[in-house]
């Protein structure tokens, strides 16, 4: 997998340059109609990180593949991709129209933005697609209106203005769906669950076959949490319904998948990288999970 591509080489691969005048808070953030960055005929972004955030307006029919999965779209939707998360998307149609801003994470959490990035949509792991109606389709659309009319602007604290109606983004979605409860943590074994999936997320995704997996067990969980894998087992089944184990196996799984299906790997280099010394163990592992051998899956 290549490495995570930088907000230059974003304007290098979209528009073939610089803009003439990137300022520090250009280079943090900036907004563009979806349909001026595509050209007549252009293959798909190879699938790889970005080292910035980044949230899109899209519409006509489309294809996203990110991490393990994979979505077709059509109709307006609301995006949000983050980091630490793989992807690329291609137009299955002539008919893509949208706007997309980019931003880096020192951006939205200057003074006005504190503890957006860490809301359930921009999580590893979580849904980045809200399909939209045609009614909030034009109200998400005149926010990014402002924002193209404010980036031309001269105004002075326009980045400021930016920060906000990007902000203003984040909370539109959350309100599509108000699952709140889903992200509380009321008590201390609900708490050691959350910290748990972070820590498991936080080791994705593999970047290439020499990184390899540092936690592969409940026990390794439990001893950087400095608790009891007992303990740590029995949290985890409690607030979630399946063991540590399972976690931990759901997650190793959709990353083979993903490094399988988005990588030109082989079949050893992936197992190894998940933390499998031998080819063997990884294709018991890999069938016992999806029902196919890793070959198998690639000629899908």
């Amino acid at each position: 997998m290549s490495k995570a591509e930088s907000i230059p080489e974003f304007y290098q691969y979209y528009f073939k340059e610089l803009p003439a005048s990137l300022q520090p808070e250009a280079g943090q953030a900036n907004v563009f109609r979806l349909e001026d960055s595509l050209a007549p005929g252009a293959q798909p972004k190879q699938y790889s990180r970005r080292d910035y955030y980044k949230i899109t307006l899209i519409r006509g029919h489309n294809a996203y593949h990110y991490a393990d999965k994979s979505l077709q779209i059509d109709g307006p939707t609301l995006m949000f991709f983050n980091p630490q998360v793989p992807y690329t998307w291609q137009p299955l149609a002539d008919d893509t129209t949208g706007y997309f801003c980019i931003f880096r994470e020192e951006f939205l959490n200057a003074p006005g933005g504190q503890g957006l990035l860490d809301l359930p949509l921009f999580r590893p792991g979580g849904d980045p697609a809200y399909a939209l109606t045609a009614a909030q389709d034009q109200e998400v659309s005149a926010l990014f209106e402002k924002m193209l009319a404010e980036i031309e602007s001269d105004y002075a604290l326009k980045y400021d203005l930016l920060r906000n109606y990007a902000a203003e983004l984040v909370h539109y979605a959350l309100k599509l769906r108000p699952s709140t409860t889903r992200y509380q943590h009321p008590d201390a074994k609900s708490r050691l669950a959350a910290v748990f999936s972070e820590l498991l997320e936080r080791q994705f995704p593999i970047e290439s076959p020499a990184h390899r997996l540092g936690l592969r067990s409940a026990s390794d969980f439990a001893r950087q949490l400095a608790v009891h894998v007992n303990h740590l087992n029995r949290c985890v089944r409690d607030t979630t319904g399946k063991t540590t184990t399972a976690h931990i196996a759901d997650r190793l799984a959709a990353e083979a998948r993903a490094l399988l299906r988005h990588t030109d790997w082989n079949i050893a280099e992936v197992g190894y990288s998940l933390g499998f010394d031998e080819p063997a163990h990884f294709n018991y592992f890999f069938k016992k999970q999806t029902g196919q051998t890793p070959s198998a899956f690639r000629l899908v």
